[in-house]
């Protein structure tokens, strides 16, 4: 590819991680080079509207600086077309988080257009967000975990006491409550007893019709990240220890003050295992480019319990993704080198395929 690469940076989106997603945008476009990548913006504002904004020539001081007022929204696809004398973007990088973004939504959209992406495809991301799917294949792939138990808002309307009962019968307190298609602990509560419990799948229900509720373990949090397609490589993995009482919104993206330990303190038989289970969760549901996954090493009896696979990490300075990768020897500047390039191989392979039928 003579020149510099063009690259489409979408960020934003009608999700409940929207601010997660400007965080993300403003430090991955501070480590790009651009002496090999042009970066074109795109920025979607929480009502759904596509918004495009001048090159991207240098680094930005605030996210203030990456939304824009020109309204693309009825262009739908078209938003990303070039326009006048301006170069055909190469790659699109989504820096969408949750819904509408990390999905398969906007994947969707991507495989319309024959545009290549950075991450995952369809299939991957809409399993990856979605908690109960994402269980199912881990339970089909005989991926170890931890007890849960999950319901739609009708249902929860229909037979809330059954529900009650059979979560404190199954899981018993404390217990995590969370939306099913969400992430960056956006809605995750913790609950002790029963009037905890309903406040929190309440509160969960304002973020999904479907929630799910899960047994709480008590042990480390251990994270790793996963970057290739077909031959993934694993980082070694990271510890959470959070700041409050669980690693929630705030820890994560406010307060800054949760530690991470990196690499985890972990007899080796346990990390290898941890990233052998890591690159099995990853192959199970086909993901390619990059990812997070989590897990639990219980205290008790130190079994390895996967949690879940996130498709599109966050890159803000407080997470782990990138720092993963550091401790494992690759800067955030070759990280994205190594993402555009496997989003273009990625792209480059599925030319290849025959979809008219010869006759």
């Amino acid at each position: 590819m003579a020149g510099k690469i063009q690259v489409g940076l979408v960020y934003g989106g009608k999700s409940g991680e929207h601010q997660v997603s400007l965080q993300t945008a403003l430090a991955v476009v501070g480590a790009f080079d651009f002496s090999k990548y042009t970066l074109h913006p795109f920025y979607i504002s929480p009502d759904g509207e596509w918004r495009k904004g001048k090159v991207i020539k240098r680094p930005i001081e605030n996210v203030a600086e990456l939304m824009f007022s020109e309204d693309l929204s009825g262009l739908g696809s078209a938003a990303l077309s070039s326009g006048n004398s301006e170069p055909e973007i190469d790659v699109v990088f989504p820096l969408l988080h949750g819904t509408y973004g990390e999905d398969g939504t906007v994947q969707g959209l991507f495989e319309l257009m024959n545009m290549p992406y950075v991450g995952s495809g369809v299939l991957a991301s809409a399993v990856g967000m979605d908690k109960v799917f994402m269980k199912k294949v881990f339970e089909q792939e005989k991926l170890p975990q931890c007890l849960y138990r999950y319901f739609t808002k009708r249902q929860w309307q229909k037979d809330e006491v059954f529900f009650i009962m059979e979560i404190e019968i199954s899981l018993g307190y404390p217990c995590f409550i969370k939306p099913a298609n969400l992430g960056s602990s956006v809605g995750i509560s913790k609950a002790t007893d029963r009037d905890e419990l309903i406040a929190a799948i309440n509160e969960a229900f304002r973020y999904d019709r479907k929630v799910i509720v899960e047994e709480a373990v008590v042990g480390q949090e251990i994270e790793l990240g996963i970057l290739g397609n077909d031959d993934p490589e694993v980082s070694v993995p990271g510890e959470i220890v959070a700041s409050n009482d669980f690693y929630d919104y705030e820890a994560k993206y406010v307060s800054g003050t949760s530690e991470m330990v990196i690499p985890a303190e972990l007899p080796k038989e346990t990390m290898d295992t941890l990233q052998q289970l890591a690159i099995r969760a990853y192959r199970a549901i086909e993901a390619s480019g990059l990812s997070r996954v989590d897990f639990f090493v219980r205290q008790s009896d130190r079994a390895v319990l996967i949690n879940e696979i996130n498709t599109m990490p966050g890159f803000t300075p407080h997470s782990m993704y990138p720092l993963l990768w550091k401790h494992s020897g690759k800067s955030y500047t070759e990280l994205l080198d190594r993402l555009i390039d496997l989003a273009l191989k990625r792209y480059n392979e599925k030319q290849e395929i025959e979809y008219a039928i010869k006759t």
